[in-house]
């Protein structure tokens, strides 16, 4: 297992894009992780790899911008005359897919239930069908299962994870390990139909009758089977747990932990840095600090604003004076911003790793010229 704080302070994001095998784009809610992702794709795609983004729910124009299907149960390929507007071309490729929880969970009954009989039963059983269908907790689990099996299959040189956008960002992190709670055997054995002796018996019956009335005895049987039927399957899912979580941990794998330069954006990052790196050991390659006014990490002042007022001319307007009293405003607010987002930036900078610096585009990102500007700014950094 890598060390979390072991890449080099100059490793490029080129670098990363070339040699690894999935790069898991990870942060809070809000600071750009989507767009990053699919500019990450647009240049491993740029340097003639095949890449695959696994996105959650892109903004409408940036799913039109990259041509991503929605609702498909599958990765769709972008259009090679969009690519070729994005600058790529053979032998890169890129394809997209927006992850669906319940897609990946019926792929994984169907690939480890006993017979196609029973995979059948458990993917109509309401209880199956509720859990599998739920936002919280599922799409973090489904998301490294989707990037190990696509990684797994050696379709794609690079598989990047647009992480789901979470409140507590280590929850994804933690997904692997999470989900040994939900694998006790012991739940599942209590539930499941048993031939164990008379009192266990007995004690099941009683059981039974108290959740009957308490659920009825429809959504009683709906869980016993459920239980029954995804009992077959603790074996193969928890070893496809350990075998996630060890991926998670190799070096074929980097996070790249993205913040936006707010100081209240930036100090979540750090402590999220901090305790995954404690308490899971993931190799973290560095942090990007997305939609910064500073072009770089460098603890330089900004340039003061020249005088501009002689360029009125002698008998300046009230008309030119006050648009230029408007203008020096904006431009006094920018430089004062542009100062703090190299203070953030250097803060980054201080902590193991790299932090790199993507700009503030003065269009949306899903724009087609503006995103390319951006692949531009990751392949040369």
């Amino acid at each position: 297992m890598s060390n979390p704080t072991s890449a080099a302070p100059e490793l490029r994001l080129v670098d990363a894009l070339m040699t690894r095998r999935a790069l898991v784009c990870c942060g809070a809610g809000g600071v750009g992780k989507t767009t990053v992702s699919a500019a990450l794709g647009l240049a491993g795609a740029r340097l003639g790899r095949r890449v695959l983004v696994v996105t959650i729910d892109p903004s409408r124009r940036l799913a039109e911008t990259l041509g991503v299907a929605r609702h498909s149960a599958h990765p769709s390929p972008i259009d090679s005359d969009r690519l070729r507007a994005l600058g790529v071309s053979p032998p890169g490729t890129l394809d997209a897919w927006m992850l669906d929880p319940g897609v990946v969970s019926d792929r994984t009954v169907n690939n480890f239930a006993k017979s196609p009989e029973d995979a059948a039963r458990l993917l109509a059983n309401p209880v199956y069908q509720g859990l599998s269908r739920l936002t919280a907790g599922m799409q973090e689990y489904t998301a490294v299962e989707a990037m190990h099996g696509f990684v797994q299959e050696g379709r794609y040189d690079l598989v990047i994870l647009d992480t789901p956008p979470a409140r507590n960002a280590l929850r994804f992190l933690e997904a692997p390990t999470r989900v040994r709670a939900f694998l006790d055997r012991r739940i599942f054995e209590f539930f499941a139909p048993s031939e164990a002796g008379l009192i266990r018996r007995i004690t099941g019956n009683v059981v039974e009758k108290v959740l009957d009335l308490t659920l009825g005895e429809g959504t009683r049987r709906s869980t016993q089977e459920f239980f029954a039927l995804f009992g077959t399957l603790l074996h193969h899912l928890e070893r496809n747990q350990a075998e996630m979580l060890k991926f998670l941990q190799s070096d074929a794998v980097g996070f790249l932990l993205v913040t936006s330069p707010q100081r209240a954006a930036v100090e979540e990052a750090l402590a999220l840095e901090a305790r995954a790196q404690a308490t899971l050991g993931l190799p973290l390659l560095g942090r990007i600090l997305n939609q910064s006014l500073a072009p770089e990490v460098s603890p330089d002042a900004p340039p003061a604003i020249p005088p501009t007022i002689d360029l009125l001319g002698p008998t300046p307007s009230p008309e030119a004076l006050a648009a230029l009293k408007a203008v020096l405003a904006l431009a006094v607010t920018e430089l004062a911003e542009e100062a703090e987002h190299r203070s953030l930036a250097a803060s980054l900078s201080q902590a193991a790793g790299r932090t790199w610096v993507l700009p503030r585009l003065r269009t949306a990102a899903s724009d087609l010229e503006a995103l390319t500007l951006l692949v531009d700014r990751v392949l040369s950094t």
